[in-house]
């Protein structure tokens, strides 16, 4: 996304030789085996109780109980993570959520009742430490605070949403495979080691220190802005203030969400409503070809297409702003989207699906650069955990919605649907206009760095 004339291959892997200059080749892996159980749990819990139980019904209840408390916590982990810091988040609700994964696994081969496993689900879902939201503030701040360019942040954003794209084709894949081979239960139990090794490795790396907030670094003292509330402190508490008993302490008030974000909040729902209505779709389609285990090898190859166009984002030119881009990937997801009411076959399906990948992974890499420039940098992590809750909670509900109209009018009803939330989507990319944050950072992480020359950041304000 440079302006320097090299070609766009050449482009990309400078962009991407920065961003792991940034972090070294490690946290990348971390952070990649630490997101993948996320991954896995969701498909693996499904397939674990229908395994022990026999019950469809038991299952469906066990997974949603494990989304929906991922999506209600999700906000909550990237707040706790805002005001502490991720090292001591991270780690715990890495050790928690090692423990929550062990004993669904257990109550489930020991035969507990429906009830008891929609519980032990939420509370797997309720301690997902969120290491891929968190991972992204924390490449973003790396990045803002070595006083990166634009073209640099915006390749970390697309090497993060590809680590994602991968995790969430690799993690059903790996429980799909165990599935078949042995038993769910162990996809599972690795899930369990990998959040506990890989969510701690990823908490105790030393870049975890980029989203600690300031005033919080040993040795160096806070210097609060000027605008920080005074809190009660305990009476008889020495004081630095002549006169005053007791230390003041103050905290910077929680700035506000500008109005443009819910619009791109309402977009990632939008997004995973698309993404769990293709999957009803494409199960039902390959149920009624009588190759229902097709299912997740289509869904995968719109997966990996999408991890290869998001790569491929680092190579598109800064002028193309991102507006732009957000209006080009939603209108190309809608059109794209079309064709899938009249394939017809296997290959057919295969080929559409495949194609539709191009468009979503660089619509996701936008609205995550776009909320990155909106929001104050110290409310960052929380908010990529609400845009991923919002993304997992359209998928949910558009999956259990679209499933059942798949069953009773046919495949075609749940592309329907998918093409109808694309294009809202693209209303939406059409008319929310979000903004850069301009506010007094105080307190925060990192703060936005003029990189460019006014008329070229009046450029990609289109």
């Amino acid at each position: 996304m440079g302006t320097t004339g090299k070609p766009g291959r050449g482009r990309a892997g400078d962009a991407y030789r920065r961003v792991i200059g940034l972090t070294g080749p490690l946290l990348p892996c971390v952070s990649f085996l630490g997101r993948l159980p996320t991954a896995t749990i969701q498909f693996g819990s499904v397939l674990l109780v229908a395994r022990t139980h026999g019950s469809l019904t038991t299952a469906g209840l066990t997974g949603g109980a494990l989304a929906l408390g991922e999506v209600v916590c999700g906000p909550l982990v990237g707040r706790l993570a805002d005001r502490h810091g991720q090292r001591t988040v991270v780690l715990a609700f890495s050790l928690v959520n090692a423990v929550a994964v062990a004993v669904l696994v257990a109550g489930a081969l020991a035969g507990l009742p429906a009830p008891a496993l929609v519980l032990l689900g939420a509370v797997a879902g309720a301690t997902v430490p969120l290491v891929g939201p968190l991972a992204r503030a924390r490449l973003v701040a790396l990045a803002r605070r070595s006083g990166a360019s634009e073209a640099t942040v915006g390749a970390a954003l697309s090497f993060e949403s590809t680590l994602d794209e991968l995790s969430f084709v690799l993690g059903p894949a790996l429980v799909g495979l165990a599935a078949v081979l042995a038993h769910p239960a162990y996809a599972m139990a690795a899930a369990a080691a990998l959040v506990a090794t890989c969510g701690t490795a990823f908490a105790l790396h030393p870049t975890s220190h980029a989203t600690t907030p300031a005033g919080e670094h040993p040795g160096r003292p806070a210097d609060p802005p000027a605008h920080a509330r005074v809190e009660a402190v305990p009476p008889g508490s020495p004081s630095s203030v002549p006169g005053v008993t007791g230390p003041l302490r103050t905290r910077a008030p929680r700035p506000p969400m500008p109005p443009g974000v819910p619009g791109l909040f309402a977009a990632l729902a939008l997004q995973g409503a698309v993404f769990g209505a293709c999957q009803a779709g494409i199960t039902a389609f390959t149920g009624r070809l009588g190759q229902a285990d097709q299912a997740g090898l289509v869904y995968a190859a719109m997966g990996v297409m999408s991890a290869v166009a998001g790569l491929a984002m680092a190579a598109v030119p800064e002028r193309v702003g991102a507006r732009t881009r957000w209006r080009l990937a939603t209108g190309a997801a809608l059109a794209l989207s079309l064709p899938l009411l009249g394939a017809r076959g296997l290959p057919a399906l295969y080929a559409v699906v495949t194609v539709l990948g191009v468009a979503y992974a660089p619509h996701l890499i936008t609205v995550f650069g776009l909320l990155e420039r909106a929001v104050a940098p110290s409310r960052l992590a929380e908010t990529m955990g609400v845009a991923t809750s919002a993304l997992v909670g359209g998928q949910a509900l558009a999956v259990a919605v679209t499933g059942r109209l798949a069953e009773t009018h046919g495949p075609a009803a749940a592309f329907a649907v998918a093409s109808a939330a694309a294009g809202l989507t693209f209303v939406l990319a059409l008319t929310v206009r979000p903004a850069t944050y301009a506010g007094d950072p105080g307190n925060a992480l990192h703060a936005r760095v003029p990189d460019t020359p006014p008329a070229a950041r009046d450029r990609r304000r289109d």
